[in-house]
């Protein structure tokens, strides 16, 4: 059975009801769902992980549903939490794998020479873009945090910054 809307309607209301087994192919039918929402977006090895997740936050949410709204999109909301979770940890996790304590302390003279570099390159930009790609690309800020100290719109300093380094990487280019 591949469930659609009305049937993941009738099996939550029934489950909010106390049906068991109505609750139980809800969470069958949802889990087939979610591989195949969750197929393109992770790594097949992490695919059962992320779905059990969502699982048991659907579980844990079951009663915050309202009958009155739609089911899927309230669940594709829950999944893309949840993945968005999941590659937070992946990313960190990342972080975490690449750090190598015991390397020698590399000098300062590389990233003087790059700070160099970059200060010769955004000679040729305009300063908003600059001050975009400064503080997301270089400083870490949010794009939100970047829009309220350049006092620029989140939309331009998104642009400026997509701009700013499309022109940067055809000064290398040039060049090179």
């Amino acid at each position: 059975m591949i469930a659609d809307e009305g049937s993941f309607v009738r099996l939550m209301i029934a489950s909010q009801a106390g049906d068991t087994r109505a609750y139980t192919v809800l969470l069958t039918e949802v889990q087939r769902w979610l591989e195949r929402y969750f197929r393109r977006r992770v790594a097949p090895a992490q695919l059962d992980d992320l779905v059990q997740e969502v699982l048991l936050a659907l579980h844990a949410k079951r009663a915050t549903w309202d009958e009155t709204r739609a089911f899927l999109p309230w669940l594709a909301a829950i999944a893309r939490y949840r993945w968005v979770d999941h590659l937070r940890r992946v990313y960190r996790s990342g972080e975490d794998a690449l750090d190598d304590h015991d390397a020698a302390e590399d000098s300062d003279e590389e990233a003087v020479m790059a700070r160099v570099s970059l200060d010769r390159l955004f000679v040729h930009l305009p300063q908003g873009q600059c001050e975009a790609i400064e503080l997301v690309k270089i400083k870490g800020l949010s794009v939100t945090e970047a829009a309220e100290r350049s006092g620029q719109s989140e939309s331009l300093i998104k642009v400026n910054i997509h701009r700013g380094l499309r022109k940067l990487a055809a000064l290398v280019e040039e060049a090179d």
